[in-house]
């Protein structure tokens, strides 16, 4: 393995954690911040958004300059956005803050993604993408629980204070270890957004946006759904999201294998159906026997994690085959939908949480998986029979 991947792979680890931790920090925002845990949640409804937008135009705007000062000044920007989080006196400083972070970490993803390719010999590529790719897995996995356990010792802003420390060593490291020349790509915005008109790109996107939608409504506000649906304390959140992490690690592998195996279709189809039912299974956790609630919610989340994070590779295989000519940017695009459909889900959840009790989130949050295993079924390919002769 190409051990400047590694550098890559470090600071899609660091936005990642950025990205899920904030799940746990919600209630602390909320309070530090005199708003209420919807408003709190809608700093990632705002971070979703601009993640989305910003990631094609910066690319598109961008795609001219050298790979390494790029990344670099990137993961830099990405570290002012983490220190000023840190630093952050109030709702609106933060909220701009994490604007920052947002836009740098769409370009970093992209141009990481990208880099990785020109990088590796044809062969590798796949593997090139998936080193850098595993950053955000291990941040879910391990980084996003470690940081949430740390926050109990030094708060939110503790952590942000890591987050940007890494930023600065990936910086560093890119800019010591990368070569130069590595040039971008320089299709313009029109060109790249071109690329929704490959037949059933468009559907495919849908699909994860929606299907996103479900599951970020209920995750994002985790905070509230442990200690208030569950009724447990506050301190196991950190364990919470461990456990959740965990089933993220099996399930993206688990993904990719079942897309090689019985095709990507196959395997979104089952994920979207799996996550349907586990969001409907949520709001059925506390109706057991109190002794039974702890342990249901930690398996739950075990599965939940595997569940959701299936879908991932396959979507991934589904968009390739759809376009392989342009395949980094539908990639693009696909990330953009996913935090397309992780805005909405901070929207939804909130909207629930505000008008409704909170063991309805689940049901609400289920509608969307729904609603994606639709587009997938209406978009599927149809074989058509050939005509007998004789």
């Amino acid at each position: 393995m190409d051990t400047r991947l590694i550098w890559l792979a470090l600071g899609t680890f660091a936005v990642g954690v950025e990205g899920f931790v904030i799940a746990t920090l919600l209630p602390a925002i909320a309070a530090d911040s005199g708003v209420t845990i919807t408003q709190a949640g809608y700093l990632v409804f705002a971070y979703a958004i601009a993640y989305a937008v910003g990631a094609p135009v910066l690319s598109a705007f961008t795609g001219r300059y050298d790979r390494r000062p790029l990344l670099a000044v990137v993961a830099l920007v990405f570290a002012v956005g983490a220190l000023l989080a840190a630093l952050s006196q109030g709702y609106v400083m933060l909220l701009v803050a994490r604007l920052i972070i947002a836009a740098s970490v769409g370009l970093y993803a992209a141009t990481a993604q990208a880099a990785a390719v020109t990088l590796a010999p044809a062969e590798r590529r796949a593997r090139a993408v998936a080193t850098v790719v595993a950053g955000t897995t291990m941040a879910v996995a391990l980084g996003a629980p470690i940081g949430a356990f740390l926050s109990g010792f030094a708060g939110g802003r503790g952590i942000y204070f890591a987050i940007a420390g890494v930023g600065v060593l990936t910086a560093a490291a890119i800019w010591l270890m990368w070569p130069k020349g590595i040039q971008g790509d320089r299709r313009g915005l029109g060109e790249r957004l071109g690329v929704l008109s490959v037949p059933g790109l468009l559907p495919a996107l849908l699909t994860i946006l929606l299907y996103m939608t479900g599951p970020f409504a209920a995750f994002i506000y985790l905070g509230p759904v442990t200690t208030r649906l569950m009724g447990l304390d506050a301190g196991l959140l950190p364990f919470v999201m461990l456990a959740y992490g965990l089933g993220a690690a099996l399930g993206n592998p688990l993904g990719g294998q079942l897309s090689d195996r019985i095709g990507a279709q196959a395997t979104v189809t089952i994920a979207a159906v799996l996550n349907i039912g586990f969001l409907l299974l949520l709001g059925a956790i506390p109706l057991l026997p109190q002794a039974a609630i702890t342990p249901a919610y930690f398996a739950f989340m075990v599965a939940w994690g595997i569940a959701g994070w299936m879908f991932v590779p396959g979507q991934v295989s589904r968009v390739v085959a759809l376009s392989p000519s342009s395949a980094p940017l539908a990639l693009s695009l696909n990330a953009s939908f996913l935090y397309l459909g992780t805005a909405l889900g901070a929207l939804v959840g909130g909207l629930v949480l505000e008008h409704l009790p909170i063991n309805e989130l689940g049901l609400v949050a289920a509608i969307f998986p729904a609603l994606a295993l639709g587009v997938l079924i209406l978009s599927r390919p149809r074989v058509v029979a050939m005509p007998r002769l004789g």
